[in-house]
């Protein structure tokens, strides 16, 4: 082991990797021609499948099999073209055979995955004010075909209701996708913009070089082109899942820890120039140093987001082992590929400044630092007690799943939803769906369904019970009468909180209690869908953050040899993890007048707060306890972390926090309240926690900190005193 606690295996590698720098870069361009060359892309196997997202134990889930299996259902996509009068009236016997008309043309016109449009009396809304004409769509609502198929649908619209006086609008799940799609589309395109502009930015104001602002972008690029495809080839090997949304989050969690780790490695290589190390050996020496703490927090990163492994819902549960193989590929390229690109180029990286030669005086974290030294106990309360108070909005954190809402208001989709809901029950478009199925193979009686629909539609908060036949039934029966299915529309929207509580409650529980004897009863559709989704989603918060934390906690008991600051540790990170919460819920609820947060937040918040903010906590306890063996008094070692830590957190903590805060560049709600809550979380992460509230809590716990381990301290040379070279 050398002196200040790197491992003999760090020392081995990072003077191979500095003194061989061509052909470490060598070998990674080999690896890099041969991944791309020879393994699958993430698209080969991305999973479309939104069914399989919930096991076969949830009721929606078992509802959609017996759909498929007694009805010929799938997931398709649906559309619907909502038909009003321009001046608001009732819908003339010429407006209806209008809309009967277009239903033909759709038809006749056989589209591509349109199976087909109907409408009729019975798709007329009670008041007479709205129509509808149902389209049969044949894929996914994400499948580019359907939605090729959609436009196709709206383009013959135009012309076929260009004199009609009427008012239309194509909405449905499908429709809803389309419209959206060009938004999101061009809010990567901006968020992606704006990351790289900002990381140079930053750089160039931090190193005012070129080179090192340079550096993130050609490094963690040749790391985001390698890790797709090793992705793809561990999913292929091991049947893992991959959704859609991983390469969005796959660029911005490699060029965020990859800034990061580069930006570790930078601050501890000027520290040692200006400690007047040669360049190699001082490189070195920064290699094997920061290689410990990257190790540590990737390793912190990848426990995390492999314990999402432990979801019951997919939609989490797929993001897991793709962004652990991504971190941990970044994290070798830390090691290894961006050390010996700073090899080759030494001292230049920070060309043409030269503010690597000398310490400059009053920084910021020095200040700091000495303030700490002096008045732990005032910035430990402080910094806590902000944290504490931003985490009393947790208590009225209330959860929307209602995604749509939060999508574009101006889109076409979203507009006929707001005319349909003038003749219709909100929930109209997407009704909750009952089946019953006889258990003993008894045809069922149709009279005791009618019966049975009529006592649903009493339930306080269902609006109707739409007809399922052409004579007006309620009831549709299958081939062999065995499987009947009722379409309930709910008089809210079918995403809204009150809908999910009714199909999680008085509606499921008279659906059950009613059902005809010798039948069993199923609960379908997409607020039943939605209704599982958010136990699943309740399950997964309970069993994924305790796993999480607890391995989290054991990474850095080894790290540190210690069990009393990897506690520390830990209730730091949760405090900060409910203070992000609960910034968001004052933000957007109170300000903002958000109807909750969406479901996916706090999923969101842990993988990227949780995970990526322990970097921060790693650093800069890893740095307290190399001051703790050099011998440094508690106080002191606090005051030293700070000044020589401190800008290396809070630089990466702002390029992170500025690469989410692109996302409120997006225009969409969606995207601004997680580009907001990530954002404010990794700043509150790196300053609040890793800078001031770590750094205090410790020098106020003393050797203490360490326990039960007991701190032997190396001789210090002069060479290495780190009070002899402040880094600014």
């Amino acid at each position: 082991m050398e002196g200040k606690g790197g491992t003999l295996v760090f020392s081995k590698l990072g003077r191979f990797v500095v003194h061989n720098p061509w052909k470490v870069i060598a070998a990674w361009v080999v690896a890099a021609i041969a991944v791309l060359a020879f393994a699958p892309t993430l698209a080969d196997v991305t999973n479309k499948d939104q069914a399989s997202f919930l096991p076969d134990s949830y009721e929606s889930v078992q509802a959609q099999q017996l759909a498929a299996d007694a009805f010929g259902q799938t997931n398709d996509a649906t559309a619907s073209i909502v038909i009003k009068r321009g001046d608001n009236g009732v819908l003339t016997a010429a407006d209806q055979a209008e809309a009967a008309e277009l239903a033909g043309k759709i038809t006749a016109e056989h589209i591509d995955r349109v199976t087909g449009a109907v409408t009729g009396p019975q798709a007329l809304s009670p008041n007479k004010q709205v129509q509808l004409v149902s389209v049969g769509l044949k894929g996914l609502p994400d499948d580019q075909a359907v939605l090729d198929a959609v436009q196709q649908v709206r383009d013959l619209i135009g012309p076929a209701m260009a004199d009609s006086g009427l008012r239309y609008g194509v909405t449905g799940d499908a429709a809803l996708f389309l419209d959206n799609q060009d938004a999101f589309d061009n809010a990567l395109v901006v968020v992606g913009i704006a990351t790289v502009v900002l990381i140079i930015g930053l750089l160039l104001f931090i190193y005012r070089s070129p080179i090192a602002a340079l550096l993130p972008i050609l490094t963690v690029g040749l790391v985001t082109a390698v890790a797709p495809g090793l992705i793809a080839l561990a999913a292929k090997a091991f049947d893992l899942e991959v959704t859609q949304d991983l390469q969005t989050l796959l660029t911005v969690v490699l060029f965020g820890v990859g800034t990061d780790y580069i930006l570790f490695l930078l601050f501890r290589f000027r520290e040692r120039l200006r400690a007047g190390e040669q360049p190699k050996e001082a490189l070195v020496t920064a290699t094997v140093r920061v290689s410990e703490v990257i190790v540590s927090a990737a390793g912190a990163i990848v426990v995390a987001f492999s314990a999402l492994l432990l979801a019951v819902f997919g939609g989490f549960k797929s993001l897991g082992p793709g962004l652990a193989i991504a971190v941990a590929v970044m994290a070798f390229a830390a090691i290894t590929l961006i050390p010996a690109v700073v090899s080759l180029l030494g001292p230049k990286v920070f060309w043409p400044s030269k503010s690597w030669q000398k310490t400059p005086k009053g920084a910021a974290f020095k200040r700091i630092g000495r303030f700490t030294a002096r008045r732990p106990g005032v910035v430990a309360l402080v910094s806590g007690g902000i944290m504490a108070i931003l985490a009393l909005g947790t208590l009225g954190m209330k959860v929307d799943y209602d995604a749509f809402s939060q999508l574009p208001k101006d889109t076409e989709s979203s507009k006929a939803i707001k005319d349909l809901q003038s003749g219709f029950p909100a929930g109209a478009l997407d009704p909750t769906t009952v089946y019953v199925k006889s258990t003993d193979g008894t045809p069922l009686s149709p009279a005791t369904l009618t019966s049975y629909a009529e006592k649903l539609a009493k339930v306080d908060g269902v609006g109707a019970l739409l007809p399922a036949t052409p004579d007006g039934s309620p009831v549709l029966l299958n081939q062999d009468k065995t499987v009947a299915k009722l379409n309930v529309v709910l008089k809210n929207p079918p995403y809204a909180k009150a809908s999910l509580d009714l199909v999680d409650g008085p509606l499921r529980d008279a659906a059950h209690a009613n059902k005809p004897p010798n039948t069993t009863t199923l609960l379908g559709g997409v607020s039943a869908s939605y209704t599982d989704i958010r136990d699943a989603n309740s399950r997964d918060l309970k069993v994924i953050f305790p796993v999480a934390g607890g391995l989290i906690a054991l990474i850095l008991a080894l790290l540190l040899r210690s069990l009393l600051a990897p506690l520390v540790l830990m209730l730091a990170v949760v405090l900060s993890f409910f203070a992000t919460i609960g910034t968001t819920v004052f933000v957007f609820q109170g300000a903002a007048g958000h109807a909750g947060v969406t479901f996916s937040l706090p999923i969101m918040l842990y993988v990227f707060v949780v995970a990526i903010g322990t970097d921060y906590n790693i650093l800069m306890i890893a740095r307290l306890r190399e001051e703790a063996e050099r011998g440094t008094d508690p106080r002191e070692a606090a005051d030293l972390a700070i000044e020589h830590g401190g800008p290396s957190v809070a630089a990466a903590g702002l390029i992170l926090a500025g690469t989410f805060s692109s996302l409120m560049l997006a225009g969409m709600a969606l995207l601004t309240e997680m580009g907001f809550s990530v954002a404010a979380g990794i700043v509150i992460s790196a300053f609040l926690m890793s800078i001031l509230l770590v750094p205090s809590v410790t020098a106020l716990l003393g050797h203490r900190a360490w326990w039960p381990r007991k701190i032997t301290t190396a001789p210090v040379s002069k060479a290495e005193d780190r009070r002899l070279e402040p880094v600014g």
